[in-house]
């Protein structure tokens, strides 16, 4: 008789919420996972990180974490190393590939070293790098925390009066602040499952950007799957973004977002380790397209815990 997914898994403990600035979306994501989790007999079990972790995991005698945490203590190897020391396996990355990920000033720096191909970018201190950096490159900039992700706290900055705005609001989120040429052009989405690619998705916010109320609140982003690119270009795309990933060490699951020029030339934007699985997500709409349902595409990425 074949191994049910109790016997395969024994209880796990799907950790959402935490203190993070994303985490609304945490608990959305989170909630989905444990429903899928539970349809398909899992032994499986909410904790809120935000307090009392460890009290709570041994409480529950946990087996293994599905990770649903977004943002700071969450995805940037600081929960992955705390399972580690207490031997829990986990999904997704792990410490190193978290803590790069999660700072997207190091992960272009890494890109950058490699010769892949990531917009001109800049770690700033202060208003006046973000000027000289904008005078060098041209505008539009985006600006953006370096360690938040969700889209919190970025800016689109189309002029010269609007940098420090844009500085602000990056900053007061407590993060560096990154600023990268903008790419005019296409944005898409690769999601990584397990080694491998699946199918692009091109996003046409009705926004200027892709920003947190297009990913999580309104209806009126468009998503394009097929991505409207030709079999050539998806696979010139799938491959570019695998491997850029594949450069971070990421392991498990993921999604790697890229801009295409006017010149139809693919641009690494950032790496989300643990993207978010709401009804707004990317990844559940991708693994779709591949014929894999939510349940599946959950049980998928259990079955490649890093242990």
């Amino acid at each position: 008789m074949a191994n049910t997914p109790q016997q395969n898994f024994g209880k796990v403990a799907v950790l959402l919420g935490g203190n993070s600035a994303e985490r609304t979306v945490s608990l959305n994501s989170g909630n989905a996972v444990f429903e899928a989790l539970i349809s398909q007999g899992v032994d499986a079990v909410k904790i809120d990180s935000k307090e009392n972790l460890i009290e709570q995991l041994n409480q529950h005698n946990v087996d293994i974490a599905f990770i649903a945490l977004h943002g700071v203590g969450g995805e940037d190897g600081t929960i992955q190393g705390l399972l580690e020391f207490y031997g829990l396996p986990y999904t997704g990355s792990g410490v190193k590939a978290s803590a790069i990920c999660m700072d997207k000033w190091r992960t272009k720096l890494i890109w950058q070293g490699l010769g892949l191909p990531t917009p001109e970018f800049i770690s700033a201190c202060d208003v006046s790098e973000l000027t000289a950096f904008s005078q060098k490159v041209g505008l539009p900039l985006m600006v953006k925390p370096a360690l938040e992700g969700s889209s919190i706290g970025i800016s689109k900055v189309k002029h010269a009066s609007e940098i420090e705005c844009a500085f602000k609001a990056a900053n007061d989120t407590g993060s560096p602040v990154l600023a990268e040429q903008f790419i005019t052009g296409k944005e898409f989405t690769v999601a990584i499952l397990n080694g491998k690619a699946l199918p692009a998705i091109q996003l046409k916010p009705a926004n200027d950007f892709y920003d947190y109320n297009a990913k999580y609140i309104q209806d009126d982003t468009e998503y394009l799957l097929p991505c409207g690119l030709s079999e050539e270009k998806e696979l010139e795309l799938q491959g570019l973004a695998l491997k850029a990933y594949e450069a971070l060490d990421c392991q498990g699951w993921g999604r790697v977002d890229v801009m295409q020029d006017e010149a139809e030339k693919f641009w690494l934007i950032e790496v989300n380790t643990v993207p978010g699985m709401t009804d707004h997500s990317l990844v559940p709409m991708a693994a779709r397209a591949s014929g894999l349902e939510f349940p599946g595409l959950v049980l998928e990425i259990l079955n490649a815990v890093h242990r």
